[in-house]
């Protein structure tokens, strides 16, 4: 294709999907961007840092024509904008989305779109706290780990395409089945942000009693675990209902983990509690593979 992918759609122009039109044009690798959203404002400042060329709030008229459609939407409205879509988008066209969570998403496209399926849901695990086209970035993508889901029933061509489009931003990328991924960042990402964000409330509801500064007790440590707690709430409250099974599950498994880490306090067992210390730092070792 002499212009890269082509026309490239790109609904919902914040952070993920402005940084994206960047990355295409930084790269040249879309004959145009087009940016669809819900607010004229996102899509001004879109067209203002040089994230899309075109933009607009009609869903049609963008993914008219479009040889890729990305969806850059919060998780809750993939599978609606998917419904939309089905009946606007060519048969050729490619189709994929960039949300957290994909079993449920990849299962709605199984059972609604003809197959071979040219919805291919990925997840590029990059993003920030900051949120809007004004934090868009070019180089957002460069190096970071993408999820291309992996099934019999895909297009094989939209399937490399979709591999392709990540690629071509830098992502590194790993083909993956829906279900497998959503166990995994269950426990890598959306825990995280449930454990970041209980801290921080622990912290803020020590510091209600007028006889506790907590500001100056509350060093990086507690500055790195909970910076991800920052993060929208909407967005995060669509994560986990859109993944709740494999969070539950996790959940559980953290709470028999605590219950263990409190006996030993109680029983003031300092052998088992270093050990427990010792597990850990190998654990963390092991899978970041340091």
């Amino acid at each position: 294709m002499s212009d890269g992918f082509g026309v490239v759609t790109v609904i919902g122009v914040g952070l993920m999907g402005g940084s994206l039109g960047l990355a295409l044009k930084a790269r040249g690798l879309a004959s145009c961007v087009r940016g669809v959203g819900h607010r004229r404002s996102s899509l001004d400042k879109a067209l203002e840092v040089g994230a899309v060329d075109t933009a607009t709030l009609d869903l049609r008229e963008a993914a008219t024509g479009a040889d890729i459609v990305v969806l850059c939407t919060p998780a809750s409205l993939v599978c609606p904008m998917l419904d939309q879509l089905r009946a606007v988008c060519s048969p050729n066209t490619v189709v994929t989305d960039v949300a957290s969570t994909k079993a449920q998403i990849c299962e709605h496209a199984r059972e609604t779109w003809p197959a071979p399926l040219r919805f291919v849901g990925s997840h590029p695990m990059a993003g920030s706290e900051k949120f809007g086209p004004q934090h868009a970035d070019a180089d957002l993508y460069e190096g970071c780990v993408t999820l291309v889901e992996e099934g019999a029933d895909l297009d094989a061509q939209a399937q490399e395409t979709v591999t392709g489009l990540w690629r071509s931003v830098g992502a590194e990328v790993v083909r993956m089945a829906p279900v497998a991924h959503d166990a995994i960042v269950a426990r890598t990402s959306h825990l995280p942000h449930i454990v970041a964000a209980c801290l921080a409330a622990l912290a803020a509801r020590a510091s209600e009693d007028p006889k506790r500064d907590v500001h100056p007790l509350t060093g990086p440590g507690f500055r790195d675990v909970t910076r991800i707690a920052s993060g929208r709430p909407e967005v995060w409250r669509d994560i986990c209902l859109t993944n709740c099974g494999a969070l539950l599950d996790a959940l559980d498994q953290l709470a028999a983990e605590m219950g263990s880490v409190r006996e030993a306090l109680a029983n003031e067992d300092g052998e088992r509690l270093e050990a427990f210390f010792g597990a850990a730092r190998e654990a963390r070792r092991e899978v970041l593979d340091e």
